[in-house]
């Protein structure tokens, strides 16, 4: 994984023995925002108003937080507006890299650099910090909006309307408590939550993380007995922010891992919804399997040491998802 220090690169894995075996994430760095107008956003600075070609999406196709951007990229009609540069799903001592020798890894498509961590030093010589994606880029000031996966989706949910005319909106005024509510059980306990019991080094830590976990999914599976989304009948970025992580459970998760209670085809309510999300106009076009699987179980050497990818699960996700009955019903 690696971090800069002071614009220096370092390879150094997440220090776990100061932490009683836990895995700790780190913050991001960038909190600037795009809008309509260019004014400042909620944090960061102001400068960076919303126009067509100015803007440039790095992103592994293997990272769930990454992963988000790039479906609300396809959600809001962005793709002709935002260009996207794609790593190698490949992580090793020199952290994410623009190598080309992996289908769908496409280079650095902007300054053909070798590692993600010089489009870091590129915006900061003297940064510090882990080297993360998403990125979102401005061409013109030559410098990273932001880095942070939560903030970006907000963005593109709104501040590009009067350009794409696309007006959809999954963080609707009157459902945002709830949906941050919903956020912030779900970070923790199920995004966050299998890193931090795949990423634990003792028994205490694993135990710590894995049973919030699972006991969140079974929180989610009743709540998607009646409900078609988390929020009722209306999607919102609550789910798309679950999907990311849903769709890496089986493949990833659920033995690289150690998750493995349960699978998530054993779940009736989450498969199905999973599948549902998976079928969404443009959506499946962003899931990449293969460099989903390959990525885990070959860069993180402290899980998997002989860096074996294996060849399954096989997962049907065309397949109906029956959830259009909760439709009917309502």
């Amino acid at each position: 994984m690696g971090r800069l220090n002071d614009g220096k690169w370092e390879d150094v894995w997440y220090d776990t023995k100061s932490s009683g075996g836990r895995f700790e994430r780190s913050t991001t760095k960038f909190h600037s925002w795009i809008t309509a107008d260019g004014s400042a956003g909620p944090s960061g600075e102001g400068g960076f108003p919303a126009e067509s070609g100015r803007y440039h999406l790095y992103v592994s196709y293997a990272c769930p937080w990454a992963h988000r951007t790039l479906i609300f990229r396809e959600l809001k009609g962005l793709h002709e507006h935002i260009g996207v540069s794609v790593v190698h799903p490949e992580m090793l001592s020199d952290g994410w890299e623009f190598r080309t020798d992996f289908d769908g890894a496409t280079g650095d498509r902007l300054y053909g650099l070798p590692f993600m961590r010089d489009i870091y030093t590129k915006a900061d010589p003297q940064i510090s910090g882990r080297v993360t994606v998403p990125v979102l880029w401005d061409k013109v000031r030559k410098t990273i909006v932001s880095n942070e996966s939560a903030e970006i989706i907000r963005m593109f949910n709104s501040a590009f309307d009067g350009l794409t005319g696309n007006r959809d909106d999954y963080w609707p005024e009157d459902l945002r408590d709830g949906i941050e509510e919903v956020n912030a059980r779900i970070y923790d306990t199920v995004n966050n939550g299998v890193y931090k019991s795949g990423f634990a080094t003792t028994q205490a830590a694993y135990e710590e993380a894995v049973h919030p976990l699972f006991e969140s999914l079974d929180w989610l599976e009743n709540r998607l007995a009646d409900n078609r989304y988390l929020m009722g009948e209306r999607i919102t970025e609550a789910d798309w922010r679950l999907f990311t992580t849903l769709i890496r459970f089986d493949a990833v998760y659920h033995g690289h891992f150690k998750c493995n209670r349960r699978k998530l085809i054993e779940y009736p309510n989450l498969w199905g919804y999973t599948r549902e999300l998976y079928q969404w106009p443009r959506v499946a076009g962003t899931v990449h399997l293969d460099h989903i699987s390959h990525h885990y179980h070959y860069s993180h050497e402290t899980v998997n040491p002989h860096r074996i990818v294996p060849v399954g699960p096989d997962l049907d996700l065309d397949a109906p998802h029956g959830r259009d009955r909760l439709k009917a019903a309502a």
